[in-house]
């Protein structure tokens, strides 16, 4: 099963960014919520700060502004928003 230890964190490319301009946007307040991923997605965060945190256990992945992110299709997570979060996304 994969953990946050597969969710990818980079800058995108200039490639990668113009293709996001076409994804859905998808925004949400401060809040926790628990995410289970059924299909992999590819997003481009915004604007907010982020951490995952793996469901069970204690590792965790932050990112922010400017982070292209990939999570693997059977990630069970725990979402905490920190500061609202708007981002293009792309399911597979």
């Amino acid at each position: 099963m994969p953990t946050v230890k597969d969710v990818i964190v980079k800058k995108p490319s200039a490639a990668e960014a113009e293709k996001c301009q076409s994804w859905p946007i998808w925004t949400c307040d401060v809040s926790t919520f628990d995410w289970d991923y059924t299909q992999t997605e590819h997003c481009l965060i915004l604007e907010g700060k982020v951490t995952v945190k793996d469901r069970p256990g204690d590792e965790e992945v932050s990112f922010g502004p400017g982070d292209f992110v990939t999570f693997p299709i059977g990630l069970k997570c725990t979402w905490q928003v920190a500061e609202a979060v708007k981002k293009h996304y792309n399911f597979e």
